[in-house]
């Protein structure tokens, strides 16, 4: 089929829109709310306008997104009637949204602000102050939720409900006080969101965004009377570089430490220690049920959006879960004991700030089960995108540092399979290499468990644990629409596996709702930068969790062993059925409007 575009000829499938057969060809069409990877054109933004010429000579102006392309279609992207329009609509965005630009989380990353470039918008005939009347929720500690921010793009909606299916985004409101909402829960929190980000990357405003906590930090550094301990996530090493344009999956893990040390920290630490003591807590723990008949499948704890969501949506599976806390809660656990009695430091004085690629993990922080004597673990967790914005507040420019090496005071060293953790697929991988070795007394031949490695929702393989030891059916899932499924299966009692590892975010922790945002895209570099952990981890020169010496060390000098009650009091945690706290906001939520629709008010 035969149609023209600003005046040359294309080739186009049926059912095809304007938009893709521009887009195909190299013809730039300014969009908003049209979002390719999640193939989400809802046409509401109406800025991707074309004047179109039919075969009987009628001329209109359409949206490119959602108007098919037609035989012998003349189509005009330039036309002055399409700019002035498309101007006009940039400006009624701008006048329905709140334009303190400055103060917003995505100043300087806003798509907002790159279509009014791209429309010409120089001045606004519009300045209304329009949209302070919608809500600004910030009950969450991961996320805030600043609805006079909101263009009505319905992205987040549709992240939540295709990626996630969580669905706990609705749209609220009529008019100019329309917005996204949280269904009938008076706030966020309380309602059916698990905090996980993916909403903030899709995001192309600020108004779905992290909670900011780099004030805390700086306050914690001015204090000369504290103690401040940085610990940053495998996969923060090989996503950080991109926020000062630097290769995706490019390990930068010294560059890291070195500008934190420049920041003013203290004491800078490997969170992948904690992930290689995670793996003896939980390979253990496998192992024991293996042998007793606990229940099984088991499924992993480190990732806490999947902690949220059995929380509030399968609290029946949370007996199948493991109780290893996750290797940030076990480092915050261990830098105030283990670490402070080593390094001769007064709990009391150590502020512990976690670097993490998630916002659900500011969540996780702020636990009660997580708290010893009304003091979390884990002080501050940043994500990877606050922690850019401190790093330019500060003047430091990530490219620029030249590599430093970890301290080493007892909680540093770590080894390959602490490092894939950053990957879907990772943790099973490590918990395999040592479960094998624990049973057989040797080393799993090849140590690369590829079976669990790939990209697909869900992932099954058979475990061979040696002569005499049989085979276990083991599953790899992440994104939580396919999680549901193995929960659900587990609680009828016809799961077939014995081991699930599952990872809330897509790809897991390397595009976790806290990396790098990469605008118009949704997990761009995702391959890149799992390529990155898989290569440091065949270049260290220990690929085992169990080989750690500082974890041997740990154990001798401080725990006893895996499992022991020191450990079970230090490094395991217990959930607990949140459904029916949500079920209760709702239902009175319900209530209030049920009376006042009564009343007449």
């Amino acid at each position: 089929m035969n149609a023209s575009i600003n005046g040359r000829d294309y080739t186009f499938e049926p059912g095809e829109t304007i938009l893709q057969v521009a887009r195909r060809n190299g013809i730039f069409i300014p969009t908003l709310c049209h979002y390719q990877p999640l193939d989400h054109k809802p046409g509401t933004c109406r800025v991707c306008l074309a004047e179109v010429t039919d075969n009987s000579g009628r001329t209109d102006v359409v949206t490119t997104c959602n108007t098919p392309m037609e035989e012998g279609m003349r189509v005009n992207t330039r036309s002055a009637r399409v700019r002035e329009m498309q101007r006009l609509q940039v400006e009624l965005i701008f006048a329905d949204h709140d334009q303190d630009c400055a103060a917003c989380a995505r100043h300087g990353d806003c798509e907002l602000q790159d279509l009014a470039e791209y429309v010409g918008l120089s001045s606004n005939r519009f300045v209304t102050g329009a949209g302070r009347e919608r809500p600004l929720d910030d009950t969450m500690h991961g996320m805030v939720r600043d609805m006079t921010k909101c263009i009505r793009c319905l992205r987040c909606v549709e992240v939540c409900r295709k990626v996630q299916g969580v669905a706990a985004l609705t749209v609220d409101g009529t008019g100019s006080g329309a917005h996204i909402g949280v269904g009938m829960a008076p706030s966020q929190n309380t309602s059916a969101c698990i905090q996980c980000g993916q909403c903030t990357l899709v995001c192309p405003t600020g108004a779905l965004s992290e909670r900011d906590e780099n004030d805390e930090v700086l306050d914690y550094l001015a204090n000369p009377e504290l103690t401040t301990v940085f610990a940053f996530a495998p996969s923060v090493r090989v996503v950080m570089g991109e926020a000062f344009g630097m290769a995706p999956g490019e390990n930068v893990e010294g560059r890291i430490v070195a500008a934190l040390r420049r920041l003013g920290a203290d004491i800078v630490i490997d969170t992948d220690f904690a992930a290689d003591v995670v793996i003896m807590e939980e390979g253990t723990e496998l192992l024991g049920r293996l042998k007793n008949g606990g229940k099984l499948p088991m499924f992993t704890s480190c990732c806490p959006g999947w902690i949220n969501y059995a929380e509030k949506h399968c609290p029946e599976v949370l007996p199948y879960l493991s109780t290893t806390r996750s290797p940030q809660a076990v480092s915050g656990s261990l830098i105030k004991t283990y670490l402070a009695e080593k390094s001769g430091l007064a709990p009391r004085n150590i502020r512990t700030v976690s670097i993490m690629p998630c916002t659900a993990k500011k969540d996780e922080a702020a636990r009660a089960q997580l708290h010893v004597h009304g003091a979390p673990d884990t002080d501050v967790v940043l994500t990877v995108r606050e922690l850019s914005r401190l790093f330019r507040r500060c003047g430091i420019d990530l490219a620029a540092v030249e590599p430093e090496p970890f301290d080493n005071p007892y909680m540093s060293d770590s080894t390959g399979a602490a490092v894939i953790f950053g990957a879907t697929g990772g943790v099973m991988e490590a918990a395999v290499r040592t479960v094998y070795a624990v049973l057989n007394h040797k080393e799993l031949p090849g140590v690369d468990v590829t079976p669990v490695r790939g990209v697909e929702g869900l992932r099954e393989a058979e475990v061979d644990l040696g002569e005499g030891n049989g085979t276990i059916k083991v599953a790899v899932v992440h994104g939580l629409a396919n999680a549901r499924k193995l929960a659900e299966q587990a609680v009828a009692g016809n799961s077939p596996y014995a081991f699930i590892e599952v990872m809330a975010c897509p790809g897991g922790c390397v595009d976790g709702g806290g990396t790098c945002r990469v605008k118009k895209d949704y997990h761009p570099h995702a391959g890149e930068r799992r390529n990155g952990l898989f290569a440091i981890d065949r270049n260290m020169p220990r690929r085992q969790s169990h080989n750690n010496p500082q974890v041997i060390k740990l154990y001798e000098d401080f725990l006893g062993e895996p499992n022991s009650h020191k450990a079970h009091e230090l490094l395991h945690t217990h959930y607990t059925d949140r459904s029916k706290v949500q079920t209760e906001s709702i239902s009175a939520t319900k209530k209030k409007l049920t009376l006042t629709d009564q009343s007449g008010q």
